[in-house]
């Protein structure tokens, strides 16, 4: 890794982009607000369409795209300063946190253990699973979770009171479904500073949505088909965003055993700058720009766009920062599919290869 070390000058790259840090309340408050009201309301109008109707997914295509715009905000909230923006992190909660039952402890110190240097890539990284060494079949098992995830965190945060009251069933749930996670053998760690001061009352909180959801079925103030509209979106969101993960986020070739180097972690990463309209639907909010992000994680999504930009312009033409670029969606798909594919063949090769050595 030495040459690619001196190919990317860290030291240049942070001074081409060193005006872009401070966070815009109002761009956080004008982009969060209208696509959280524009998806909501376009969710009502889901529930009121006619089953299968060209208006119906109409509605339905309008309120996933945008509360999905509005929902990954939570990746947002884990980077901004302590204590600040309390007001908008509130509003987040109620508005997408809760009544999707991610609350944003969900994603608070997973998120910031993922971009710990001596955790990033390892078995203490919940946001990162080896795909291209698993094999095909945990890619497609990936996928297939996303069908269950919301109804079993639904399910998780109902059981939130009796959990308080059963100590080892709190640790399970901590543990296991308490976390926006991709791995699912990693175990969230007991609860600390980074996982916010408030968590306990937001798993209450969601609680009391879920709760309210559930009666409110129950008893016919809210048809069955708000039920149906919400577990559509939801799941629909997942597949989106899991679509995302495994294309624009990173390479996964990295054995949990193994500690990567900052050059080799930034390699792990992948930037698709691609169409602002299209590309920013399945990578919203900066996160087409992943690379970027993890080069300088506290910059804010709506500047990754022009750092992005300058460091194309003004890196050298062999920095590594270009080997970070991929294309398109199809591009990073099949990009990690090639490479997964190759990895089994070799794998299977090796195995071959003992079995016929004699004994």
């Amino acid at each position: 890794m030495a040459n690619e070390k001196a190919t990317f000058p860290m030291a240049e790259a942070k001074k081409i982009v060193e005006d872009l840090f401070e966070p815009s309340a109002v761009t956080y408050w004008a982009d969060f607000l209208f696509n959280a009201g524009l998806g909501w309301t376009a969710f009502y109008f889901t529930v009121q369409a006619a089953n299968f109707s060209p208006a119906q997914f109409i509605f339905g295509a309008i309120s996933v795209f945008c509360l999905y715009r509005a929902v990954i905000f939570i990746h947002e909230l884990t980077h901004l300063k302590k204590d600040t923006f309390s007001v908008f992190r509130t509003v987040w909660n109620l508005v997408c946190g809760y009544p999707f039952m991610v609350p944003s402890f969900t994603y608070m110190g997973v998120h910031i253990d993922h971009h710990k240097q001596k955790m990033y890539g390892t078995k203490e990284d919940g946001e990162y699973l080896p795909f291209v060494l698993l094999g095909r079949f945990r890619i497609i098992l990936f996928f297939l979770t996303m069908l269950v995830v919301p109804i079993v965190f639904t399910l998780r945060f109902l059981l939130t009171p009796i959990s308080y009251l059963i100590p080892h069933l709190h640790k399970l749930l901590w543990e296991y479904l308490s976390s926006l996670s991709i791995n699912p053998d990693w175990k969230r760690p007991a609860p600390a500073e980074r996982d916010g001061k408030w968590w306990r009352l937001q798993e209450f909180i969601t609680f009391a949505y879920a709760a309210a959801f559930v009666f409110a079925l129950w008893k016919g103030i809210f048809p069955i088909k708000v039920f149906f509209v919400w577990y559509a979106v939801a799941t629909l969101i997942l597949l989106t965003n899991g679509l995302r993960t495994v294309a624009a986020t990173h390479c996964y070739r990295n054995p949990a055993d193994h500690i990567l180097e900052f050059s080799e972690q930034f390699l792990d990463s992948v930037t698709i700058p691609g169409n602002p309209v299209t590309t920013g639907l399945w990578a919203p909010v900066g996160l087409r720009y992943h690379a970027v992000h993890h080069l300088f994680p506290g910059m804010p999504y709506h500047h990754l766009g022009e750092a992005h930009r300058r460091l194309m312009k003004e890196l050298p033409a062999n920095s590594v920062y270009h080997l970070s670029l991929r294309k398109n969606l199809w591009d990073g798909l099949s990009q990690l599919w090639k490479e997964t594919t190759a990895a089994q063949a070799v794998k299977i090769s090796k195995t071959v290869e003992n079995i016929s050595k004699p004994s």
